[in-house]
């Protein structure tokens, strides 16, 4: 079985095999998998954009004639030189072309599947990670040391150093997706050209998700029993100009994860490890008050508190006046209860 993983996908995307030839990309992160299409195919031909070195398949149209894989991949470039193929697969099963495909020499062709998440059991995953001149690889969100590794190479592009806080801030907001994090380091080298140095208020300024970590305060101080800081973060919002309603959604969110993270804890699981594990990363700086907010509330609690605050929503969108005034009783109740049984 070909199914590379770890620093072996490093290795084999560094300086492909020629002797495997059929590439599958596969995994959640749409853009790790677009990342390493791209680069796998421009290695492969003289001219990405040159339409008879560079043919592109739908997976779906295949699956209706498996063997046209088999006639692409044998046909000989017009004018001579590479040629490779690039395969989006769909819903719809070409494993029969890959298995052909697999028994076939190939001279001088590189063919790349692109894919969403697959199943062992899927007949693509196992087409590739059977056949000895094929290779599957699979594509995951990045860990702390993928990410750590990608800030380190764009800010060493664009000669930029970036202090602790705002990288710990970076660690917590990217991830997911390659592409889009990527880009967003992309973005927030051009705004800090010059300066030398990235800060804290640099990534708040311009990173995507970063707003949210400005509803943070008052989501949190809602559930650590915070009363106080729910009204002066509410009231710097407000004066913001922020929608209530974004607020109340963050607080949602945030019972969400309580309630399923409390749910990890009654069956035996550390409160460290919650802290420390998943996507998205927790930040910093919140670790304090969620885990407060672990001890305030039990299961049953955080149950009741999604649905008071899928009420005050709806009474929200019902009485769009006065949004503002239910979002702030909703989190000050909340703030209230945790006070009074925390």
């Amino acid at each position: 079985m070909v199914a590379l993983r770890g620093k072996d996908i490093d290795a084999f995307l560094a300086r492909p095999d020629p002797g495997r030839p059929i590439i599958l990309l596969y995994g959640p992160d749409a853009g790790l998998v677009r990342e390493r299409a791209d680069a796998l195919l421009a290695s492969a031909v003289d001219d990405p954009n040159d339409p008879f070195s560079l043919v592109k398949l739908d997976g779906d149209e295949l699956s209706a004639e498996p063997s046209r894989l088999v006639d692409e991949a044998m046909t000989v470039p017009l004018f001579g030189g590479r040629r490779a193929i690039r395969v989006r697969a769909g819903s719809r099963s070409f494993a029969s072309g890959v298995d052909t495909l697999a028994d076939t020499p190939l001279r001088d062709c590189r063919i790349v599947i692109e894919a969403g998440e697959l199943r062992p059991e899927s007949p693509l995953r196992k087409a590739c990670e059977r056949a000895k001149t094929a290779v599957a690889i699979g594509c995951y969100p990045d860990g702390d040391r993928e990410l750590s590794k990608l800030i380190d190479d764009e800010l060493r592009i664009a000669n930029l150093r970036v202090a602790q806080e705002a990288r710990a801030t970076l660690m917590a907001l990217l991830g997911g997706d390659r592409q889009a994090s990527r880009n967003e380091l992309r973005k927030l080298t051009l705004y800090a050209h010059g300066q030398g140095e990235i800060t804290l208020d640099d990534v708040m300024a311009v990173v995507a998700d970063a707003s949210e970590l400005k509803l943070d305060p008052i989501v949190d101080g809602a559930f650590a029993a915070r009363p106080d800081l729910v009204e002066s973060e509410f009231a710097k919002a407000m004066t913001a100009g922020t929608y209530p309603g974004l607020i109340i959604l963050a607080a949602q969110r945030q019972a969400a994860w309580l309630h399923k993270s409390a749910l990890a804890v009654a069956e035996g699981t550390p409160v460290a490890v919650l802290l420390e594990g998943g996507f998205p990363r927790l930040h910093f700086s919140r670790k304090g008050a969620v885990e407060t907010a672990l001890r305030n509330f039990n299961v049953t609690r955080l149950a009741a508190i999604i649905d008071q605050l899928g009420t005050a929503a709806l009474e929200m969108r019902k009485q769009p006046a006065i949004a503002a005034a239910i979002a702030q009783r909703a989190l000050l109740s909340i703030a209230a209860n945790a006070k009074r049984r925390g």
